[in-house]
């Protein structure tokens, strides 16, 4: 079976994957221009539950990165899928 591969994505990996792999991504972005990060912590495959840190933790606008930046990248790739902060205990 051959796999199909869409902008160095494996398309046939399951959905978890995919979204680690995007939110991966977007980590290192974050990370490079801004200090923080964030990691998939849970997906019960309908919530993505994410965690800020470095530079994100206390920062006024990380609600804005969350919601605005991970979640709106997150639903042009996986539009059935919600994005949530995950609690400080998990």
């Amino acid at each position: 079976m051959s796999e199909t591969f869409e902008n160095g994505v494996n398309t046939d990996a399951p959905v978890e994957e995919r979204l680690q792999s995007l939110i991966e991504n977007l980590s290192s972005y974050i990370e490079y221009y801004h200090g923080g990060w964030c990691r998939l912590v849970s997906f019960d495959g309908k919530v993505a539950r994410v965690e800020l840190g470095g530079a994100c933790e206390g920062c006024p606008l990380s609600l804005n990165t969350l919601h605005g930046w991970i979640a709106g990248t997150v639903r042009q790739f996986f539009p059935d899928i919600i994005v949530e902060e995950a609690s400080p205990l998990g």
